[in-house]
């Protein structure tokens, strides 16, 4: 593929704006090397799909030759950022942001090449930062400006809380482009005002403005809000290639589309195609997110993962057969769990990530043993032997 035709799907593919496309697709197109900007707060540890469209964009960019600039926010994380939520973000302790960071870190370069990438955590500037420097930086914004930022403006008129500490977030992060000398800023739709502060923050040092690339929020699994874990919707790039191959099966069927084109690197007549097949009423969606479904497990994991991923989905769920290899779990052996509910052996077998997660999972009857719902958190001492299965996917077998 020629560099124009590269550039040009750099540009357009999986993206909602660009802030300012034809003074950004000069400079692609001279070859100029780019230092790109992206920042995260680390405040959970694993990185989700929803992520995983602006890491792709960013790879996308590498190849054509550019530098990519990753900012670990260790100070923004312990600010917080309502981001387009209702409510303020918890704030976070130093140790808690070194310990995401390490998590993030590793998954974000399953995607994005490492070779290729300068990490830069904030505390390298804002460590000496006194009051001079955070009143200087106050003083080039007004509050009405901040005001017009959406989740701000919301808040306001709702007499709902904005605490003067999440005004410092916009102009920390925006210094961040100052700091690294940033040319372009990836960042979701939800992010564009904090991008666009940093661009004129950076006029206002003489430095030449940064670009801005925003990227489409993904749905999650619900298939109606922005993908979260905190709204349990998400499909983790920690998952195991069966289980992110089901939560793949699971999505609406408009969600087939966006999927593909913001998380595959399938071309643009296949995307046409996929689009055309959508509107048949002869095609499957089923057989269209099987193909999607490997398509992101292989990129995620490998072609071999993605091809068991896909037969053990056919054995599980849609021929209902139990798989002769599926783990054990005895119950005699763990005398940790004297006393406890099935919500803890769920978390302990590995079937759920918290038991809260789990509760829920028994009280929306996702909870069977040897077929038959179980309706209540049972004490495990009140569980018989027999295939513990929760959700469609999550499936072992229980031995006393």
């Amino acid at each position: 593929m020629a560099t124009t035709d590269k550039i040009n799907i750099a540009l357009t593919r999986g993206v909602s704006e660009v802030i300012v496309e034809s003074e950004l697709n000069t400079l692609l197109s001279t070859q100029t090397k780019l230092r790109l900007k992206m920042g995260f707060d680390p405040s959970a540890p694993d990185i989700h799909l929803g992520h995983v469209v602006g890491l792709r964009k960013l790879r996308e960019f590498q190849q054509l030759g550019h530098t990519v600039v990753l900012i670990v926010g260790d100070w923004t994380a312990q600010i917080g950022d309502p981001s387009g939520r209702s409510s303020v973000r918890k704030m976070l302790s130093a140790s808690q942001v070194e310990e995401n960071a390490a998590t993030y870190l590793k998954q974000f370069f399953k995607i994005v090449d490492k070779e290729k990438t300068e990490v830069r955590w904030q505390s390298e500037w804002f460590g000496d930062f006194d009051l001079a420097n955070v009143i200087k930086l106050t003083s080039m914004f007004t509050v009405a400006q901040f005001l017009a930022r959406d989740d701000f403006s919301k808040r306001f008129k709702e007499q709902k809380p904005i605490a003067i500490t999440e005004f410092m977030y916009p102009l920390l992060q925006a210094y961040d482009s100052v700091a690294i000398n940033s040319d372009v800023e990836f960042g979701g739709t939800d992010q564009k005002f904090n991008l666009l502060v940093g661009r004129d923050m950076q006029e206002m040092m003489d430095q030449k403005p940064q670009h801005c690339l925003l990227v489409p929020i993904l749905v999650g699994t619900d298939g109606v809000n922005k993908m979260s874990k905190s709204l349990n919707n998400s499909i983790d790039v920690s998952e195991s290639p069966n289980n992110m191959f089901g939560q793949l099966m699971s999505i609406n069927d408009d969600l087939i589309y966006p999927y593909f084109e913001l998380l595959t690197d399938i071309s643009e007549k296949e995307l046409k195609q996929v689009k055309a097949a959508i509107s048949d009423t002869d095609v499957n969606p089923m057989d269209l997110k099987k193909n999607l479904a490997s398509k992101i497990v292989a990129y995620m994991h490998s072609e071999k993962d993605a091809d068991n991923a896909a037969i053990h989905f056919k054995n599980t769920v849609q021929s209902k057969e139990v798989p002769v290899d599926i783990p054990e779990f005895r119950l005699s052996d763990r005398t940790t769990l004297e006393g406890q509910r099935l919500s803890s052996l769920i978390v302990e077998c590995g079937l759920s990530k918290s038991g809260g997660e789990a509760k829920r999972l028994i009280a929306q009857n996702a909870v069977t043993l040897d077929g038959t719902v179980i309706e209540s958190n049972l004490l495990i001492s009140d569980i018989d032997s027999g295939i513990l299965k929760v959700g469609k996917r999550q499936i072992i077998r229980l031995t006393k």
